[in-house]
């Protein structure tokens, strides 16, 4: 029989960001500490693992919409109303937050699918509790339960046998995102402290699997999610089938020297009131290849690991991406000013493209607005990503 631990993020679950951003669910602190479980230095980047780019530790960006998604939290974890039900799930996390719009926090109630979800788990035999999380201090306290034994070196490090499974309840990727940070934190090593059954081209260990309950059926659609695009189910009691009988899915991680990572893709770009794109500088190079010096204008560029933005309007960025070989995919929209036969003028989009271990993305000017994995920032300063393979993983069908 499975433990298995149903968690939703939050009250903001139907924000860009979720939870598990620096505990501002309902209502929560706003202040940012340094996070005490975490293992991993604040560097965040093990210089030896990449190519091109993790060096460049010091230069994180610091912007207010980066620093929304910082791992930190001062919020209060204390939880309320809790006990088990006639069902055998347990009900956890319910109550109003300090300082929170306590009306809402008190009111709030699971949502269908996960009931749903639940009630398939329990006909299977698990047994099952439906958590509630408002900041990352309760994030934390639920992947706690996916530690394994005490190692002799002193690293907190994930049980890939245990007994208890993890369910995340997503309204978008960006909360499926916040989950997997916070795994990042707690099981990475810091580079000085890096065992030696570590894999080389790795700087954290296997993940423990987590299964996807999207909480929007419209994703699966024309704007497809991380789960439709890696066609897991969506429907909750298949979703349970995946977790009690189903097969374990290894996929790659992107993880950059801001301490974040990234499941799907980061598109860099912005277009102005009319929608039309605006231009902007930027270094890019993966690895070894120079896609651009930042001399010319830019109109976009893709850091991708998944598909959700291999096409921006009628231009194709990615051909092929594939979360799962290993290899992170860049794209660069270059706008070429070309002549006719004629002599006419005309403007020509040039899609430079190159796959590597590690890339970086070095802004001339200003600030350049991004999307990562649907969460909106700001870039101000160099920018290194680099690929974890086959670190996390998903319970598929």
């Amino acid at each position: 029989m499975y433990d298995v631990v149903l968690l939703t993020l939050g009250s903001e679950r139907d924000a860009p960001g979720g939870c598990g951003s620096g505990g501002a669910c309902c209502g929560g602190a706003t202040e940012a500490a340094t996070d005490p479980t975490s293992q991993t230095e604040t560097s965040q980047a093990d210089t030896g693992q990449a190519d091109t780019g993790q060096a460049d530790t010091g230069q994180a960006e610091t912007s207010q919409a980066e620093t929304s998604q910082a791992d930190t939290s001062q919020a209060d974890t204390s939880r309320t109303d809790t006990g088990k039900t006639d069902t055998g799930r347990t009900d956890t996390g319910r109550g109003a937050r300090a300082g929170g719009d306590t009306e809402r926090c008190a009111t709030e109630r699971p949502r269908v699918p996960v009931l749903a979800c639940s009630d398939a788990l329990i006909a299977r035999g698990a047994r099952v509790e439906m958590v509630t999380a408002r900041s990352d201090a309760e994030i934390d306290a639920v992947l706690a339960r996916l530690d394994g034994p005490a190692r002799p070196d002193g690293l907190t490090w994930p049980d890939l046998d245990g007994k208890t499974r993890l369910v995340v309840a997503t309204a978008s990727d960006g909360q499926l995102r916040a989950v997997l940070r916070r795994l990042v934190r707690r099981y990475a090593p810091a580079p000085s402290r890096r065992p030696a059954d570590l894999p080389g081209n790795r700087t954290l260990p296997d993940l423990p699997p987590v299964a996807v309950l999207p909480l929007d059926p419209a994703r699966g659609g024309t704007h497809r999610d991380l789960a439709a695009q890696l066609g897991l189910p969506r429907d909750p009691a298949a979703v349970a089938a995946a977790v009690v009988d189903g097969t374990v899915r290894r996929l790659d991680l992107l993880r950059n020297d801001g301490g974040s990572v990234t499941l799907d893709g980061a598109l860099l770009g912005a277009a102005d009131d009319a929608g039309r794109p605006l231009h902007w500088r930027a270094r890019v190079e993966v690895d070894d290849t120079v896609l651009t010096n930042g001399d010319e204008p830019l109109l976009a560029c893709l850091v991708g690991n998944a598909g959700g933005y291999a096409t921006l309007d009628d231009v194709t960025l990615l051909t092929a991406p594939d979360p799962a070989d290993g290899q992170i995919e860049v794209a660069v929209a270059v706008p070429v000013v070309v002549r006719s036969a004629l002599g006419r003028k005309r403007v020509r989009l040039e899609v430079r493209r190159a796959r590597g271990r590690a890339v970086s993305v070095l802004p001339r000017e200003g600030k350049v607005p991004y999307l990562d994995d649907g969460v909106e920032g700001e870039l101000t300063r160099k920018r290194s990503w680099w690929i974890e393979p086959g670190a996390w993983a998903v319970w598929s069908s």
